[in-house]
């Protein structure tokens, strides 16, 4: 019996190093799993960013800025965190999309513009994000 002596107190040693090896191994992949529902979440609010800021790009241009643009224009929305960049499509007036039979004397044609809106996110703002949107902005042929 004396030979026994420590061998409970050398057991429950081990079994203690044991469980706090898993312990420590589940605290570690809690904390990746949150910093990965974080960036996903940090990634969603960029996408809604630039839709935001696309559709007040869109909003705030419609008409004659949009009509009349020559050349690329870039516009930074301070608020979203967006930088949006204004291209137009083609050259002079096209055919638009939508049926022109509205048009007694074919008078309506459209000027294309693309809107890319682009976000960062993420740690140091590393993730970049962009959405490309193509528009249409009806004109009287030949204005």
């Amino acid at each position: 019996m004396r030979k026994q002596q420590g061998m409970v107190l050398f057991f429950s040693l081990i079994t203690l190093i044991i469980m706090t090896v898993i312990g420590v191994a589940l605290a570690v992949n809690s904390s990746q799993s949150m910093k990965m529902a974080g960036a996903g979440s940090e990634r969603v609010e960029a996408m809604s960013s630039a839709h935001g800021a696309q559709d007040r790009v869109v909003a705030n241009n419609q008409g004659a800025t949009i009509a009349n643009l020559a050349g690329t224009l870039v516009i930074n929305d301070a608020a979203l965190g967006v930088t949006n960049t204004l291209t137009p499509l083609a050259a002079g007036d096209v055919n638009c999309q939508r049926s022109t039979k509205a048009s007694s004397a074919n008078l309506i044609s459209c000027r294309r513009v693309e809107i890319s809106s682009a976000a960062s996110f993420g740690k140091k703002n590393l993730g970049q994000l962009s959405v490309v949107a193509g528009i249409e902005q009806e004109v009287l042929t030949g204005s």
